[in-house]
């Protein structure tokens, strides 16, 4: 009879027709909502799942026996795009810029050509220099030259050089040695522009410098700009990169070197600086804005002056590092 059931968990409930067996709130749970239905490779038991936990075991273990070694920053510039990047080698784009590369005997290691390129007096003149000169001629799509120049405006045409090699300044030294003194070196404290420090270099050689010291940091390095700029010169002088360029000034002083240093306020004017027969000389030359620092200047035995005109207040670095040496070589 209807409401004297004697299961387990009957609920009696009144009604017009008498009391009626309940579902003791049962029905009620089961019509709540569990959320949304996990994606297939979330769920344990499914086929999608167990792949997904193989997969990230895999990955772990790869990462585990990997080595922990940091692949090497690279380094290089960019061309006449501007801006800077990192690369194995450094990179001239554009097609003056490849030209005047190519025309100043920059070690340029090959020239990529864009596929199709359309051709013009530019690219006729680099492809003719580069087979001169027995370059690689890579024919390249554009994408690949886009990644290489790193979205720069290549024109269809970019060289790759490998990274200079610098000297190390006892190089220098044992060079003076050999020489049997009188010798003259130049060093550059701040100069940022490696047009100036290519111009430099150039001068240098022009006046039978050793080579020129440049610190690591803060200084302008030999870039395909200061390549182009040097008109060649950099194939023939060494650079030599000091870490410290104060502690070089020292060591070189010690060796026998008279450091001057040249600065708009100096003491002792260019003309009369006193310079004993058969000295070893250093130039030091700071940026066209700053001068010399504080620590390198300390550094000099002397603080030399070029006799100007009071409406100038300073010269460019190079054009004061040509004046500089083209009077200590008369002398």
């Amino acid at each position: 009879m209807a409401g004297n059931s004697q299961r387990r968990g009957a609920v009696r409930s009144g009604g017009k027709k008498g009391a009626t067996v309940g579902s003791g709130g049962n029905r009620k749970r089961r019509l709540e909502g569990k959320g949304p239905t996990p994606k297939a490779e979330d769920r344990a038991a499914h086929q999608k799942g167990r792949r997904k936990r193989a997969a990230t075991k895999r990955t772990a273990a790869k990462r585990a026996a990997a080595p922990t070694t940091r692949t090497p920053q690279r380094r290089g510039v960019r061309g006449a795009g501007g801006g800077s990047r990192r690369s194995t080698v450094e990179t001239v784009f554009g097609r003056n810029a490849v030209v005047e590369a190519l025309r100043a005997d920059v070690p340029v290691t090959a020239l990529f050509v864009a596929a199709r390129i359309d051709s013009d007096e530019r690219v006729r003149e680099a492809l003719r220099i580069a087979t001169s000169r027995g370059l690689p001629l890579l024919e390249a799509p554009r994408a690949e030259l886009d990644r290489l120049a790193d979205g720069g405006p290549h024109q269809g045409l970019l060289v790759q050089m490998p990274p200079y090699e610098y000297a190390h300044p006892d190089d220098l030294v044992a060079a003076a040695q050999t020489a049997g003194g009188g010798s003259l070196v130049v060093a550059l404290d701040g100069v940022t522009d490696p047009r100036n420090l290519g111009a430099i270099v150039r001068s240098a050689a022009a006046f039978g410098a050793l080579g020129v010291v440049v610190p690591e940091r803060r200084s302008a390095g030999m870039t395909a700009g200061a390549w182009k700029a040097s008109a060649g010169a950099a194939a023939r002088l060494p650079v030599a990169r000091a870490k410290n360029l104060t502690r070089t000034l020292e060591a070189m002083r010690d060796e026998g070197f008279l450091i001057l240093g040249l600065a708009v306020d100096g003491a002792v004017d260019l003309a009369e600086v006193d310079i004993p027969e058969g000295t070893d000389v250093v130039v030091v030359v700071g940026s066209e804005g700053q001068g010399l620092t504080r620590l390198v200047s300390e550094a000099c035995d002397d603080l030399v002056a070029i006799p100007m005109t009071n409406d100038t207040e300073s010269l460019n670095a190079s054009v004061a590092a040509s004046i500089v040496m083209h009077a200590l070589s008369r002398r």
